[in-house]
């Protein structure tokens, strides 16, 4: 294990890990927290030589590298894992796990049903707990299943992040064993498996009406703003059809960050013809979208949904890129992730295609849009949000 060079390494069994977040932006922030030095320290007191690990949406590599020698399966909803785990390995000398995602371990869905049931296959999940409390459910319902009979599972988090009535959340779904006293603000419970799994869940899915009726769009827990149409998406929607009513014919579009794929359902709705991508950083997004896609009805053969970390790697450019962007990273909050959105939209676009995006108005979209595109209008503005066309992308492959 390598010593960082600049600042403290993540501490693990008396030595050091050198961690970075992969993405220019996020690079001066640090790659672990103290929930994740306290999950590994409890981890590895606690296993024992030839037992089934599995680590659960660790951050950047924290979890899995500080247990490597433990050979643990290594399970994330976000695409961002991989490529830090890539690079954080390597850093350190050490091989490079496999990420399997929800689309792994679920398989394909269908907008309201239940996956297939997963096998009690490990003797330990270590566990980052997420904020959205259904995300958390859904996450100890898969640990009933998933844990073998004499299993044990280890949760973590930094307090100030973990969801409200998650204690009630513990109590109804698992039998807890230990709350660790709380060290540098993080809490770790220790627990056994219940008897409550994720078939038979009725908040497995859940949704809302297209505006102006149609089809339920439907989403699993880890997706934003699953159950009610975010306001931000209400503002953009409105001006998805003239952008898209006078592109040619399987012209490309690409909803970013798609969340349930509302904004690419849109473009395909008024132009079935459309090659669409749907992509977003989760993959609980991805498999939703696919299920939205394939409940409207409408034409999927020129359409794909693809598990990325911003743009996809080695596609084609697009004639538009639909994009709320998000900007929470985990427990960091910021704007680091649409910067970084638009600089690869900008690249990722044709000479002549443009971006539809919606912004909180605090945030100054406009001057950091204006460093990448050659033209931004300003669409729409409400108190809080505004809506922007950016078009002559100063960026190129």
């Amino acid at each position: 294990m390598t010593r960082a060079s600049v600042r403290p390494g993540f501490p693990v069994n008396g030595g050091e890990l050198t961690l970075q977040r992969p993405h220019r932006g996020g690079r001066g922030l640090r790659a672990w927290d103290a929930a994740d030095e306290q999950l590994v320290a409890e981890a590895r007191r606690r296993l024992r030589p030839g037992q089934r690990v599995a680590v659960v949406d660790d951050g950047f590599g924290a979890l899995a590298l500080g247990l490597a020698d433990f050979e643990p399966t290594v399970i994330a909803d976000s695409a961002a894992l991989s490529q830090a785990l890539t690079r954080n390995a390597r850093d350190n000398n050490l091989p490079v796990p496999q990420v399997q995602s929800w689309q792994d371990e679920l398989g394909p869905m269908r907008a309201g049903q239940p996956p297939s049931t997963p096998e009690a296959r490990f003797d330990a999940v270590i566990l980052k707990v997420p904020r959205q409390l259904d995300y958390l459910e859904f996450l100890l319902r898969w640990c009933n299943q998933a844990l073998s009979p004499d299993g044990w599972l280890l949760t973590g988090g930094m307090i100030k992040h973990l969801p409200d009535q998650a204690a009630r959340v513990y109590q109804r779904l698992v039998t807890t064993e230990a709350v660790l006293p709380a060290r540098k603000k993080a809490r770790l419970v220790v627990c056994r498996a219940g008897s409550d799994a994720l078939e038979g869940w009725a908040g497995l899915w859940k949704g809302y009406p297209v505006p102006g009726g149609g089809a339920l769009l439907q989403a699993l827990p880890a997706v934003f703003a699953r159950d009610r149409l975010d306001i931000g998406t209400r503002e953009l929607l409105p001006f998805i059809p003239d952008s898209v009513t006078a592109l040619p014919d399987r012209a490309r579009v690409l909803d970013l960050a798609c969340g349930n794929g509302i904004l690419g359902l849109g473009a395909l709705a008024v132009r079935p013809d459309l090659s669409v991508t749907w992509a977003d950083i989760s993959s609980q997004a991805v498999l939703s979208a696919r299920a939205n896609l394939e409940a409207s009805g409408l034409d999927d053969s020129h359409c794909d949904c693809l598990h990325a970390d911003g743009i996809p790697e080695d596609t084609a450019p697009y004639q538009r890129i639909l994009l709320n962007p998000p900007f929470h990273e985990g427990g960091t909050v910021g704007d680091h992730i649409a910067l970084r959105l638009f600089s690869e939209a900008a690249s990722a676009l044709t000479a002549d295609g443009e971006m539809l995006i919606v912004g909180n108005r605090h945030l100054g979209y406009h001057r950091s849009l204006g460093a990448v595109f050659a033209e931004v209008r300003q669409l729409q503005a409400t108190p809080k949000f505004v809506v922007f066309r950016a078009s002559g992308p100063r960026v190129t492959r």
